[in-house]
C-alpha cells in the first residue's frame, strides 16, 4: 500500500530534517516547505494527503497559514510547535487544525499521530461511501434512524445527547475545542459556557462508556476540549 504524501512546513533546518528523516525511514512521501507562503502555495500545488505545521514561520504566522488552507481545503492539519500554552492550542485548532504536538516531540509520537489521521482519513472515505451509517468499535449509529447502539443494545439519548455524539463521530480522530463544539451544538451565543457542555459530556459519557472514568471513545484534552477515537474493540 502507498504511504500518504506529507508536507512538511519547518523553518528550522534541523528540526525539518529530523522529521523528514523520520518520513522517509516509514516509506512517506513528503514535499518541503520553510515559510507560511510556501506552504500555501505547496499545498495548493500539491494537494498532500497531510500537512505537519509549525507555527513561528518567517513570514506569516503558522495560524494564518491555517486559515488560508482552510478557506479552500479540509485537509488534515497537525500543527507541531514550541508553543504551549492552552491558548495556543485552542487558536490553531479553532482556526482549523485537526491536531497539535509540542516540540520537544518523540519521532514514534510523531508517527502514532499521523496514524490516528490516517485512520480518520479512512473512516471520513468509508463513511462518503456508506454514508447511512458509524461504526467505531462496538458503537454503531444509524443516521437514517437517527439511533445509536452499543453492542447491539440502543443507548437512551437525548436529542442534545445524540447531537453530541453524531457531532464527535463525524470528526473522529479530531480534537475538537469547547468553543467549536458549542457552536456547533448549541449556537455562537453559548460558545462560552463550558459548564454545559461538562454536564451534557458527562451524562453521554455514562451512557457510553463502560468506565467513564477511563474513556474508550471520548477522550478529554484537558484546557482545550476533546476527541473521538478510533477503537477497534
Amino acid at each position: 500500500m502507498s504511504k500518504f504524501q506529507i508536507l512538511v512546513v519547518e523553518d528550522d533546518a534541523p528540526v525539518r530534517n529530523l522529521i523528514t528523516t523520520t518520513l522517509k525511514a516509514n516509506d512517506y512521501r513528503f514535499i518541503t516547505a520553510g515559510s507560511g507562503e510556501g506552504a500555501v502555495a505547496e499545498a495548493a500545488s500539491h494537494n498532500p494527503d497531510i500537512v505537519l505545521l509549525d507555527l513561528g514561520l518567517p513570514d506569516i504566522d503558522g495560524v494564518e497559514v491555517i486559515r488560508r488552507i482552510r478557506s479552500w481545503s479540509n485537509m488534515p492539519i497537525i500543527v507541531i510547535s514550541a508553543r504551549a500554552e492552552d491558548s495556543d492550542k485552542i487558536e490553531a485548532l479553532d482556526a482549523g487544525a485537526d491536531d497539535y504536538l509540542t516540540k520537544p516531540f518523540s519521532v514514534e509520537e510523531l508517527l502514532a499521530r499521523l496514524r490516528v489521521t490516517q485512520r480518520r482519513l479512512a473512516l471520513m472515505k468509508n463513511t462518503n461511501n456508506e454514508q447511512a451509517f458509524y461504526q467505531n468499535g462496538l458503537l454503531r449509529i444509524d443516521y437514517s434512524l437517527g439511533c445509536a447502539y452499543l453492542g447491539g443494545d440502543e443507548l437512551s439519548l437525548t436529542a442534545m445527547e445524540y447531537k453530541l455524539l453524531c457531532l464527535f463521530a463525524r470528526n473522529t480522530g479530531r480534537v475538537l475545542t469547547h468553543k467549536y463544539i458549542l457552536q456547533n451544538v448549541w449556537g455562537s451565543r453559548w460558545e462560552n459556557d463550558i459548564g454545559t457542555l461538562r454536564v451534557f459530556m458527562a451524562t453521554l459519557r455514562k451512557k457510553l462508556e463502560k468506565a467513564p472514568g477511563s474513556p474508550q471513545y471520548i477522550q478529554t484534552h484537558i484546557g482545550v476540549g476533546y476527541r473521538m477515537q478510533k477503537t477497534d474493540e
